[in-house]
This record gives structure tokens, sequence and C-alpha cells, in this order.
């Protein structure tokens, strides 16, 4: 967490001990601060603080608007004598599990459909043609992740939303239920501009953690029971204007309002420096490997990327992703995404995934190696240092020389 949030956690934790929901002083004090973190989230997003639900984090506010949109499609269908059978979501081939695998849980249990849009290989995008070809009379709902975790590769949401908008106008004449628009914005929160107006959807995820906030969550919706719909998934005492009760995480709530304050005073400064942190980071790479060992997979032609992701291929036989760690020793590293480095060395496509974090640095990295080549992904953080390039090349260098251990000792094998 950035210092400025560890201090308005503990402030929070110390001065508005007070349920937010009680009318004595201490709860009115945290009253106070939610009421503050909910607008500075808001000047955040450009939206209105009243558009604005905690969650506990992305996960659930992704499933909060899977969970909506299949409610909304059958009570728009109640009384119509038009019935369209169950609900269709539209979403891409690369998003976060948090959509993923309640929209495959949903369709094993017959109660919705999903198509998983793949993302194209000469743009590294969901293309927003491919998304409306996949659109049925029982659509209910197209997600898309603003900027993908992987690539960095920004997404066409704000494209794909205005089609779908007048897309919408026509499918009310035809009495087909209207399609609602969600972006996971995860990624790109405090790493370059974020505006729900520009943009134009109806729900957009945000992950306190991802922009050095605490590990809570929210969900911006546009006027949520009145123009766009939001069902509760809990029920208790009407915290969140019932959409989200129980009561309210003060500290860490206060937390993430800091957080967002500090991105919406400063978010030029942090894109300007991440972006100058990963060229270097791409450019050592390419001194260190060479450029006919390695490749970048996150340049593609007229897309835009996240400026603290690097991600890239290193050619060569017999890499294994734990291997190669445990000859990194200045790295601190995972073995997969964070959220699933407890399964060990998943092996996809004859891929192993690992994710690292540089020890002392500026740099955080996600590490993929792959049988023949390594794929390699790096997103640089945001807090500036005297001796930041210094720290790259340490880090980056250390690569090298973990991949030749790794073949003197683990020979690969050729049948």
């Amino acid at each position: 967490m950035a210092p400025e949030v560890s201090q308005a956690v503990w402030d929070a934790m110390c001065q508005a001990w007070g349920n937010p929901s009680s009318s004595h002083p201490a709860g009115s004090k945290a009253k106070e601060l939610i009421g503050s973190a909910r607008q500075s989230l808001a000047n955040m997003l450009g939206g209105r603080p009243e558009d604005i639900i905690f969650t506990s984090g992305g996960t659930e506010a992704n499933n909060m608007v899977i969970h909506t949109a299949c409610r909304h499609f059958h009570d728009s269908q109640r009384g119509t004598g038009n019935s369209q059978g169950i609900p269709h979501i539209v979403t891409s081939s690369v998003e976060h599990d948090s959509i993923r695998l309640p929209l495959e849980q949903l369709g094993k249990e017959g109660l919705a459909e999903a198509t998983f849009v793949p993302v194209s290989p000469r743009s590294g995008q969901a293309e927003v043609d491919d998304v409306l070809a996949a659109i049925q009379p029982n659509t209910c709902l197209v997600s898309l992740m603003l900027a993908n975790n992987e690539t960095g590769v920004i997404m066409p949401v704000a494209e794909l939303s205005q089609r779908v908008c007048a897309l919408n106008r026509r499918r009310a004449a035809q009495g087909l239920p209207r399609i609602l628009v969600h972006t996971d914005a995860a990624q790109m929160i405090g790493k370059g501009r974020v505006d729900v107006q520009e943009l134009g959807v109806d729900y957009l995820t945000i992950v306190g953690h991802k922009f050095h906030g605490p590990r809570i969550g929210a969900l911006y919706i546009r006027s949520p029971g009145t123009a766009t719909p939001l069902h509760p998934m809990l029920f208790g005492g009407g915290q969140e204007r019932s959409f989200r009760p129980g009561t309210e995480n003060t500290p860490m709530i206060a937390g993430l309002g800091q957080a967002a304050e500090l991105v919406n005073k400063n978010w030029e400064a942090y894109e300007a420096h991440m972006r100058d942190v990963r060229d270097y980071l791409e450019a050592t790479l390419e001194a260190s490997f060479g450029k006919q060992r390695i490749r970048f997979n996150s340049h593609f032609k007229g897309s835009k990327r996240l400026c603290n992701t690097c991600n890239f291929s290193i050619l060569g036989p017999g890499l294994q992703g734990r291997r190669v760690l445990a000859h990194c020793k200045v790295l601190l590293a995972s073995v997969g995404a964070a959220c699933h480095s407890d399964k060990g060395d998943r092996v996809q496509s004859s891929c192993c995934q690992l994710h690292l974090l540089l020890k002392e640095t500026v740099l955080g990295a996600a590490v993929t190696v792959p049988a023949p080549e390594g794929r390699l992904h790096g997103p640089g953080g945001r807090w500036h240092h005297q001796h930041w390039r210094t720290q790259v090349s340490h880090g980056s260098g250390v690569l090298p020389s973990g991949l030749a251990d790794v073949r003197e000792l683990h020979p690969p094998k050729y049948s």
C-alpha cells in the first residue's frame, strides 16, 4: 500500500471505530469517512458518489454484475409472452477467473449460456465486430476487461459501449432484452485515464490493491436501481442501500478512498514514470538476450497497452518455471498468477506460468516459460527512486544467468 493509504487505514482504525449505522460520534465519524471515500472514487472515475457500491473485492463485484444481468433478464421476460429462454452472456477468452468461472458454472447448471470471444492475433484485442457477432436474441450482458493483465493490451470498451447502445435501441423495438455492458477495470485504474462517461459502460469493477490501496473493491453502476439494474447477492442489515448489506469495513474503505485521491491527483505522473521503467526494461532485456532470442508479445500495431506491462518470450528449449526461479536469488516469486500460486506449475499447451516480484526494486514481473520458448510478463511499479535504472538492470540481468544455470544443471532432453 502507499504510505498515505496505510496512514488512512490506521487513522480510521484508531479514530473511527464506531459502527457507521450508529448515531454516536464514533459512528458518525465512520459514516463521514465512508462518504468521503465514496466521493473520492467517484471523482477518480468521473461518476457520482451514489453510483459507487463498496464490495469485498473485484471477485464479488464481477459476480454481482453477472448475477444482476441474469436476474434482470428473467425479470424483463415476465408477462411479455415472448420468452427468450435462458440468459446469454458474451465475454472474451482472456477475462479474469471471476468472470470466466461463474459463467462456466452457470452453464454447467443450465442457468445461462456464455460465449467466449477470442482475442485477435493481429491486435491482441477482443475485436468489437467479433463481440457483436456473438450476440444472440437472449444476450443480456457483454463483459470486456478494460486492459489485459498479461499483455497489457487496452480493449476497445468505449467503442463497444457505443455500438451496443445503438443495438439496444433496435432490440427494444423488437421486444428483445436490453444488453448491459460491464468492464473489469482492475488493471487500468492508476495506470491511465479511466472515465465512465467516456467509456459509456453500465458497470465498472474497481480493485483497490491494483492501485496501491487495500485489498477491497467497489463497483460503479450507472444510477443503480433506476437507469441500471442492480440485484443484491446478500441480504441483511441494509447497508450500501441494501445492494451490498453487511457492516462496512471502515478502515479499508478509508484506505481505498485515499488511494483514489492519489490516483486522481497524480495518475499522469504515475503513467509517465511507469512507461519510462517499462521502456528501459525492454531495452535492457533486448541488450541482455539479443534480438534473436527475445520477442516482445505486447507490441501489436495499432493497439495501446498499459504503461506498466512488458510481455516477452525468450527462445530456447527445456525451460521450467520453478527451476528458473530457484536460480534467480534476488527475485521474490510465486508460481502462476498470485490467485493460482497454490496449484504449482500449471501446464497448459506445454506452458508453465509463474509470477515474479523483483526484490527491492520498482519492478514486478510475471514470467511464463513454455517449451520451446519462455514468455515473461512484467509490470513496472509507480514509485520514483533515484536508482531505478540500476535496479532494473540488476533485476533483468539475473534472468540470463538463471537460465544458464538451469540449462547446465537440467539440460533439455530430446527424443
